[in-house]
């Protein structure tokens, strides 16, 4: 009898253990839902440089690269659809922690330039900013560089003016490198950076690797 008994609490435990992981999926799919939701609803109106291209766009790009690294933390996908808001819509750190938690929020606003200094001022601000965050930040930070610069392609401008874009994003990617090299949580990284060295070359500019 306390055999039968030990098997049904072994049963009754797995299948609460079971319940448990499938809403534990189920809350951290609806995390990253909301955050695109939200992401897609801040950025409204907004539009890529072609002037046609919705912003959402570069968002869904930065979060499929994510992705393509084999991140399947929620969190970090989230912050990957809100690592703009801050920085191009009225959404500040406090309405990020009350709407998606601290590390959503941190890892967004590691991310952010200070709009309200003067530009040299805020990439002076900035720079030394990205260097301190954290991998994950870094992360997603790769994955938006990554999405700019494939996205010149379709930009509309000058080759001197797109030259001063590479160059900046190079300058952000110089900064996070040796970090991102020694991730090996992700060995496709260096795939990724890869993929970016051919549009360095593109333009004359120095491959990072």
């Amino acid at each position: 009898m306390s055999n039968l008994a030990g098997f049904n609490d072994f049963v009754t435990s797995n299948i609460i253990l079971k319940a448990i992981h499938s809403l534990m999926k189920t809350v951290s799919l609806e995390l990253t839902k909301n955050a695109e939701l939200f992401a897609k609803d801040k950025h409204k109106g907004h539009f890529r440089k072609d002037g046609i291209t919705p912003y959402s766009k570069h968002l869904e790009d930065v979060v499929n690269r994510l992705k393509s690294l084999g991140i399947i933390d929620e969190e970090i996908l989230s912050a990957g659809w809100l690592h703009d808001t801050i920085e191009d819509t009225d959404v500040d750190f406090d309405m990020l922690y009350e709407q998606f938690g601290s590390r959503i929020a941190v890892l967004v606003s590691s991310l952010s330039k200070d709009m309200k200094l003067p530009r040299k001022q805020r990439e002076k601000v900035y720079v030394p900013q990205l260097k301190e965050s954290s991998p994950e930040a870094k992360l997603i930070k790769l994955c938006d560089i990554s999405a700019n610069l494939s996205d010149l392609k379709n930009y509309e401008a000058s080759k001197s003016k797109k030259i001063r874009q590479v160059r900046q994003k190079r300058h952000y990617l110089t900064v996070i490198k040796n970090d991102l090299i020694k991730n090996t949580d992700y060995p496709k990284i260096l795939s990724l950076l890869e993929s970016i060295n051919q549009i360095l070359k593109l333009y004359g500019q120095r491959t990072i690797l």
